[in-house]
């Protein structure tokens, strides 16, 4: 899937890089994490039912639709979440961190 977001303003905030998915991007700082993966790969994650990609909707914690993980399986609402140099997001759940053993 395509980006669904363009940055049209504010190019000129500091350079951020992180890890998606294995891959490097670029963020600027100040961009929410859902910001970066709208830009970027065009959703938040995976649907926990099965009924395809997830993008958040809500950009302020009530949907719960955004939910990401970092590599050592942190899960993160990444419409509140302020990208920081290396992060590492996966938009799957890490094997065996999620969901939590009972």
């Amino acid at each position: 899937m395509e980006a669904r977001f363009l940055r049209l303003a504010e190019q000129n905030r500091r350079p951020v890089r992180l890890i998606i998915d294995g891959a490097e991007v670029q963020a600027l700082e100040g961009d929410m994490l859902l910001t970066v993966l709208m830009l970027n790969i065009g959703f938040a994650r995976l649907s926990d039912f099965g009924d395809g990609k997830r993008a958040g909707f809500c950009f302020m914690g009530a949907c719960q639709d955004c939910w990401v993980w970092t590599r050592e399986g942190e899960r993160l609402r990444s419409c509140s979440v302020p990208v920081a140099e290396g992060m590492e997001i996966c938009t799957t759940a890490p094997e065996g961190l999620w969901p939590i053993p009972a």
